[in-house]
């Protein structure tokens, strides 16, 4: 039996990544400018993620290397950063 794919609303994925990537930061103990350096991205990028938008109403579409960089900078996996109820989000 195949299993059904759920649809991801790209608007709630980026508010649920974003409030993950301020959660992981909060707890990590960093700065915005601290996480965009180690992840190879500039402030204001990074800044737009924690918003959960690329540019005003529009969801962020991060690359996967961002999204690979990202978790090295907080010590977990793509799929730990990925999984919104691991961090209570």
């Amino acid at each position: 039996m195949k299993k059904q794919a759920s649809h991801i609303d790209p608007m709630v994925f980026s508010q649920k990544l974003a409030q993950q990537l301020r959660v992981l930061r909060s707890h990590n103990e960093l700065t915005q400018e601290a996480v965009a350096y180690r992840a190879g991205i500039s402030t204001y990028t990074y800044q737009k993620f924690e918003k959960g938008e690329s540019k005003p109403g529009t969801p962020m579409n991060p690359r996967l290397f961002t999204l690979i960089a990202l978790a090295n900078v907080f010590g977990i996996s793509l799929q730990e950063l990925l999984d919104f109820d691991s961090h209570g989000v």
